[in-house]
């Protein structure tokens, strides 16, 4: 039988076999036999049989890793699929993270190098490992010795949002917004005073940036970068957002509510972000602040893993930052032309006066 839909669940149509029962009445029709109770029976001893082979192999590191390699799709469909046996599969599942970048590691695994006060497990999802590596996501955490689990295989984005928790540990996504990190209250004290002191500056960059993003916040993710653009909760992640715009037959009316309300967070110890504080300070109609917060907000989508609507725009700014840091004049550059055409006229004016000769 090629389709055994009913005696065992797609995600294992890998597995072959033969099921040997004495109890499958043979004198009725297909459609009667379909909705036998034994076959239910059947599914689930065979589903049973499957995660102890699987257990068996995943004691060999080296086989479990060749197992993984190729059936790792399987057991995140599975994480997707069947709500009975998910916290099983989940022992399976293998990602890379920012303590394990050369060899993939378990859950498990995980759990046992968390520092004590570490209360979730973080998680962060992109398109290859080079991307998502050195993100502006991990840089607190990495200050901070928290290990965040890596997710480059499209599927993962799925099977996560299925999975939710594993050994009592909720999974986080660490782009996402309402990400609590573990603070003392001086810290606490001091990102408060922090958000009351950049409140004028939070008000101008929405206002230049209007209906782009949702708002903009002081964050308390990102230690070296400007600015980080982070999702909603219940939203997709950036990279959800660029799988489901890949699709073939996608829905559209599906993409405008499920679609990514971007939030702009801060980081006010970034020197960039200080003087711009000082210069909404002095003049909020400043052009430059309009055109450096286009720049910051563009770049952020950029390295949040978003595509960039209008790259048109964003290259014009940076060839103008360019020309600025070369101490090339605009003017200039479009004179040029405009006073190189008369010689190009008078050269065609002579080659006909030849052609009338």
């Amino acid at each position: 039988m090629d389709d055994c839909e009913d005696l065992i669940p797609e995600y294992l149509n890998f597995v072959k076999g033969i099921v040997d029962s004495e109890d499958l009445p043979l004198n009725i029709s297909r459609e009667t036999l379909q909705q036998n109770k034994i076959l239910k029976v059947i599914r689930k001893n065979l589903v049973k049989k499957c995660m102890d082979l699987f257990s068996e192999i995943a004691e060999d590191k080296d086989n479990f890793s060749k197992f993984y390699e190729a059936f790792a799709k399987n057991i995140k469909l599975g994480i997707h699929e069947d709500a009975q046996n998910r916290s099983k599969l989940a022992e399976f599942l293998r990602f890379y993270s920012t303590k394990a970048l050369d060899e993939q590691t378990s859950l498990k695994d995980y759990i046992t190098r968390m520092p004590e006060i570490q209360k979730s497990i973080y998680y962060l999802t992109g398109e290859s490992l080079a991307s998502v590596r050195n993100s502006p996501f991990l840089e607190v955490l990495k200050k901070k010795g928290f290990e965040v689990l890596l997710l480059v295989d499209p599927i993962d984005e799925y099977a996560v949002t299925q999975l939710k928790e594993f050994d009592g540990k909720k999974l986080v996504c660490v782009s996402k917004e309402g990400l609590e990190l573990e603070e003392t209250e001086d810290e606490k004290k001091a990102r408060e005073d922090e958000a009351k002191q950049f409140e004028d500056l939070c008000k101008t960059i929405k206002d230049n940036l209007g209906d782009k993003v949702e708002k903009v916040v002081i964050s308390n993710r990102i230690s070296d970068s400007p600015c980080v653009l982070v999702t909603g909760q219940f939203g997709w992640s950036s990279n959800m957002e660029r799988i489901m715009k890949a699709q073939a037959l996608r829905d559209s009316s599906m993409s405008s509510y499920m679609a990514s309300k971007k939030t702009l967070e801060l980081n006010p110890h970034n020197g960039i972000v200080k003087e711009l504080k000082k210069k909404v300070a002095e003049d909020k109609a400043d052009k430059s602040v309009r055109d450096l917060t286009f720049l910051l907000f563009e770049t952020a989508l950029l390295t949040s893993g978003f595509v960039l609507d209008d790259p048109t725009s964003f290259a014009k700014r940076i060839h103008r930052m360019i020309s600025l840091g070369l101490d090339v004049d605009e003017e200039e550059e479009s004179a040029a032309p405009a006073e190189a055409a008369p010689a190009v006229e008078e050269v065609e004016s002579g080659s006909k006066m030849e052609e009338i000769d």
